[in-house]
This record gives structure tokens, sequence and C-alpha cells, in this order.
């Protein structure tokens, strides 16, 4: 047989995904398991939301669309970036694609050419630095130690460019950390990018779930020069608990655009119809039940971090956005537990779920084997009794 595709062979599997199958086995085998894995709003998607995907059924709205988007879509999202971050896009400027993950994908695809090289900044989301595998490119990984509130700084993203550097991926709010850039680091990241003439993409897609009053700032306000380089990646997938809808989109320059519209085409040759008919309601309707879900995130994470940071032999630092904490295990390493020797997070992880039947995630694969992520995305009585096991586990009861 001959030899199978070398990059698609060194691409690793999705590490939330694995927990989160391996847990839904454990349940189906009869174990009670409470899974912290998958970054999934427990809320339905609202009511106004669903009653549009209905209608777009029943009145026969099931055809192909264009393959970036319905147009309607498109000046929906235009309308919504304007609104909510004072950033100004025409519709052609808008990519429609299958969840935001897809959007990123198509992003690296029109960007990257054999050799390039993107940074990504870890902690990271598991699949950027395969996306820029798969996009034949090299992912050149920047560590933001949590002294440093897992945000990199101006001078580090500048030691790691080389000639080769063709963009850097943000994540702001941040999965894994939820940690939040400020207006002033995006600036003096920002800068370095323009100086270097690199790519932007950053993605946004938690930007309506941050506390404590903090600022959500877009980076691509920050000015012209930086715009013109940025592809703004975002989507309804959280802030209307729409993920099992798959729509995602993207903002760019109309060069980039068309380039990603036409790789599309090929792709996938339109998202999901009535999806996109869901997501016009989403963006167009009522707003206000996103705060009422952002209200109870909050609530999650200051119950969360209270409780983590009160459990002998683990911490973590309070996140400003998304729905995510990083759990400093630093303490359990080289300890042995539910018969398991922990060397890393992925033993944690692992002897966690067998032993404790609580599913967090390793994030050996998001860049640091030192922490496990825990979503709050999950019912308070669920976070409460999880917190009860792993602390019973830590004990070794």
């Amino acid at each position: 047989m001959k030899e199978i595709s070398r990059i698609a062979a060194a691409v690793a599997p999705s590490a939330t995904l694995a927990v989160d199958s391996r847990a839904k086995q454990m349940k189906a085998d009869g174990l009670n398991v409470i899974g912290f894995g998958t970054g999934e709003p427990d809320f339905e998607t609202p009511e106004n939301i669903r009653a549009a995907g209905i209608d777009a059924i029943n009145i026969g709205k099931t055809k192909y669309t264009p393959a970036s988007g319905l147009p309607d879509l498109k000046r929906a999202v235009a309308a919504r970036l304007f609104a909510d971050l004072g950033v100004q896009y025409e519709p052609s400027q808008i990519i429609i694609a299958s969840g935001a993950k897809h959007n990123v994908f198509a992003a690296l695809m029109a960007l990257c050419n054999p050799g390039d090289e993107v940074i990504v900044p870890a902690p990271y989301w598991v699949t950027y630095t395969e996306s820029v595998k798969i996009a034949d490119a090299t992912p050149v990984v920047v560590c933001a130690e949590e002294s440093a509130g897992f945000k990199i700084t101006a001078a580090q993203l500048e030691a790691a460019i080389t000639p080769k550097t063709k963009a850097l991926i943000l994540n702001n709010p941040s999965n894994p950390t939820g940690m939040l850039y400020s207006r002033d680091e995006l600036r003096a990241l920002a800068d370095v990018c323009v100086k270097h003439d690199l790519y932007i993409i950053a993605d946004e897609i938690y930007y309506k779930l941050v506390y404590g009053g903090n600022e959500f700032v877009s980076i691509a306000t920050l000015g012209g020069d930086i715009m013109e380089r940025t592809i703004l990646i975002n989507g309804v997938s959280k802030s209307y608990a729409m993920t099992g809808w798959r729509i995602g989109f993207s903002a760019s320059s109309v060069e980039l655009a068309k380039v990603m519209d036409n790789y599309l085409s090929h792709a996938t040759s339109a998202p999901s119809t009535i999806s996109q008919y869901a997501a016009i309601e989403a963006l167009n309707g009522p707003q206000d039940t996103i705060e009422a879900m952002r209200k109870v995130f909050e609530t999650r994470r200051n119950y969360l971090v209270e409780r983590i940071n009160a459990i002998d032999g683990i911490s973590c630092i309070m996140p400003e956005g998304a729905f995510y904490v990083m759990i400093n295990i630093r303490e359990q390493l080289g300890k042995t537990l539910g018969g398991t020797v922990i060397n890393n997070a992925d033993d944690f992880a692992l002897a966690l779920l067998e032993k404790g039947l609580v599913a967090l995630v390793s994030c050996t694969a998001f860049g640091d084997p030192n922490f496990v992520r825990m979503t709050y995305a999950t019912s308070m009585e669920d976070i409460t009794e999880g917190l009860n096991r792993i602390e019973r586990f830590l004990k070794g009861e």
C-alpha cells in the first residue's frame, strides 16, 4: 500500500473531544461521570432562534446557499459587529462557514504557503496548532506564564518572529485560560504585527462572555493598519448556545474574503441553510438572553475559583472571560493518586476520570502539562459535586 498523507498522519486528535467521548462511554456503561470537558453552554438555544430554524424547514428554505453564506446573514453579521464592537465591515468582507473552527481553518488555508510560520501563544486551543500543520505551515509556540496572566508580551512576540513568520493567532478571551487582553496589551501586540507586516487571526468567539466589569476590545478596532491585517473570527456557538448549529463567520479584507470564498466553494459548497436562517434571527433578534447567560456564568466562575483555591494541592487564577478555569496541578506531580503516579496533566486527568469519575481536560495538548482545564458551562449542582469529588480524590478517599 502506498503511504498516506504525512500531513494528515501527523495531525493529533482533539483532546477535548477525546475526553468527552471517553466520559460519555463511561456514562453509557452505567458510571456516574461528571463531565467538565467540552466547551459547550449548557443552556438551550433561545426559543426565537429555534423557531426561525423550524420556520426555514417548513417554508422550504432547505436548498444550497452561496458558498460563503446567505447575503442576509452577511448583512446581519456586519450589523452585529458594528453594534457590538464599533468596527465597520461590508457584507463582501464577511465569510460564513460551518463553525468558527472552520473559519480558522479557511483563514489559514488562504494565508499559508509551505514553510510559513504562524505564532501561537500557549496555552492554546488544541485546534490552532493542528490547523497550522494541515495548512502545511509550522506553528511557533510562545509560552505565556501563569504569573503573567497567561498573556504574551510584545517583547515575546517580537522575539519569535523570523523571515518566515506569516501570522499571529490571538484568541481573546482565551480558551483554555479565560484570560482577557487589555486595550494597551492589544495595542502593543498589534504594533509589532504592523511593524513586521504580519496577519492577525483574531478569534473572538467568547467576546460577549466577559466578567468582573472588564472591557472587551476587538483588536480590529485599533486602527486601519491593524484592521487590514486582521481576520476576525467569531460565530453564534457560544453567545447564543448554538454549538450544534455550526455557524461561524469571519471578517477580513475583500481580497482575503474572496480567497476564502473560493476555498469553501470546493470544501463544503455552503454551510447548513437552516442554521443560517436561525443565525440571522440570533444576530438580528433580541439579545437579552446573552446577558442572562453571562450573569449565570459569572456566578459559577466566582464559586468555582473560590472552591478550587480552598482545596489543598491545587490552585487557579481568576479568569476574566469565556467559561474555563486553568487548574494548576504542579503540587501533584510525582505523587500517586488513585494508584497512578502523576507525571503530568495527562496522568492526572486519566486517574481522576477513572477513579474520581470527573472528566477534566489535560492541558498537555494545550501547551502546558502542569495544568488541567475545567469548564463551568454546566450546572452549579454538577460543579459542586465535581469539586467535592476532586477534593476526595486528592485526599485519597
